[in-house]
């Protein structure tokens, strides 16, 4: 059978892929003595811990070192806290610190550690029982020591975001003696005076000193408060207990403050600008809604009776005045008609064409329309123009010019 070869890279990630699976690599506390410590050029700290049977490489690197709060050197007992991971380039596995404490404090982290993982299976931890925090927060309960910088920092900022913001305190203790009880009545007595959201927190400090968020009656109690929570204990870099518990949480009480104070001057500007908005949409649609009832209102007047009466009406005007058009043609055309006719006739009188020289003959009373109606020695009257004749038939002869003689 055909054995497949690895390389030496492919062999080194596999293994490192091992310790990143590993929950327990990743989060660990080791305790020992220091040796081998280094300050590197770089600001890395390079130390080796061991105990009476083994060792194990460790490395801190520069942008950790801010949490040590006192210089390594040979001999310490300390508790290292951090991930172990392997250095692909070397083949070696190594200690990488994120938070080194002196011999004692071990002690408290495994503590932690137990009552985390205790907490966590019991759900206190699960993102399903997070409550929302308000976006417009008047009335905010903090839970932190009467004294010191991180209630005038919460003040300062209030003041700053939103002055009409009221923040009511609890001086609680939050380190040493009495100091769980202390947070846990101010807690309760505050989740009972309906705030809009409750602050829970102090300044930084050493684990000891902030142990007291770390109390599992503590972190009960911020699970069993109605109103919502924002844990700020500490630094950035600080963790507790009562953080995971928490609705939120904030890396410092003055970013609790800014979480749980609006800023209203932001406020003002957003809400003016969507009234801009909202005017000019209202605007635009009254304007629709406008030309729309127009257009609506034009097609009603089109099928309404009394705009029909009014077409109605106007097309009989319009008939009308076709009509008086065509009567004043006709009339006209009857009128011209009948001055032609009348000037034929005009012309056709007797008097007109006496004239033009013509004279009307009579013979015993009756009109002499021919010859053969008179005789010799018959008396005829002649009317002309300007008055009558009496004259005497001496002889008589046909008509010359209708051809008989």
């Amino acid at each position: 059978m055909e054995r497949k070869v690895y390389s030496v890279s492919q062999v080194n990630q596999y293994i490192r892929g091992i310790f990143t699976r590993d929950s327990i690599f990743q989060n660990i506390c080791v305790k020992g003595e220091v040796s081998n410590c280094k300050y590197h050029t770089s600001g890395h700290i390079y130390f080796t811990l061991k105990d009476s049977k083994s060792q194990i490489p460790c490395v801190m690197f520069a942008g950790r070192r801010g949490g040590l709060r006192f210089r390594l050197a040979e001999g310490q007992s300390v508790a290292v806290l951090g991930e172990i991971n392997v250095y692909e380039r070397d083949g070696r596995y190594q200690l990488y610190a994120d938070e080194i404490i002196p011999d004692g404090i071990g002690v408290l982290y495994q503590r932690f550690e137990e009552l985390k993982q205790e907490l966590m299976e019991e759900g206190l931890f699960s993102e399903i029982y997070k409550k929302q925090i308000p976006a417009y927060c008047g009335k905010i309960g903090i839970v932190t020591a009467p004294t010191g910088a991180a209630i005038q920092d919460m003040v300062n900022i209030s003041r700053r975001r939103n002055p009409f913001a009221q923040l009511i305190l609890y001086p609680a203790l939050v380190q040493g003696q009495g100091a769980k009880e202390s947070i846990v009545r101010g807690i309760r007595t505050l989740d009972r005076m309906g705030c809009d959201v409750l602050i829970v927190g102090r300044g930084g400090g050493s684990l000891e000193d902030l142990w007291a968020f770390n109390e599992e009656m503590v972190v009960r109690a911020v699970f069993a408060c109605e109103t919502p929570v924002i844990s700020a204990v500490g630094h950035e870099t600080d963790t507790t207990l009562t953080d995971y518990a928490a609705d939120l949480r904030a890396p410092t009480p003055s970013a609790a403050a800014e979480l749980a104070v609006i800023d209203v001057r932001s406020l003002l500007y957003t809400l003016e600008e969507r009234k801009l908005r909202l005017k000019k949409a209202m605007t635009g649609r009254l304007e629709e809604e406008r030309e729309r009832l127009s257009r609506l209102s034009l097609r009603l007047s089109h099928v309404s009776p009394q705009y029909q009466l009014l077409q109605k009406r106007q097309r009989i005007e319009d008939l009308g005045e076709g009509m008086r058009r065509l009567f004043m043609d006709k009339l006209r055309d009857r009128r011209h008609l009948l001055e032609l006719y009348a000037e034929r006739l005009h012309a056709r009188m007797p008097a007109e064409r006496l004239k033009g020289g013509y004279a009307y003959v009579t013979v015993k009373g009756k009109p002499l329309a021919s010859v053969s109606q008179a005789e010799a020695g018959d008396h005829i009257f002649v009317t002309l123009r300007d008055g009558k004749l009496e004259a005497e038939v001496i002889d008589k002869s046909h008509d010359v010019i209708g051809g008989k003689g």
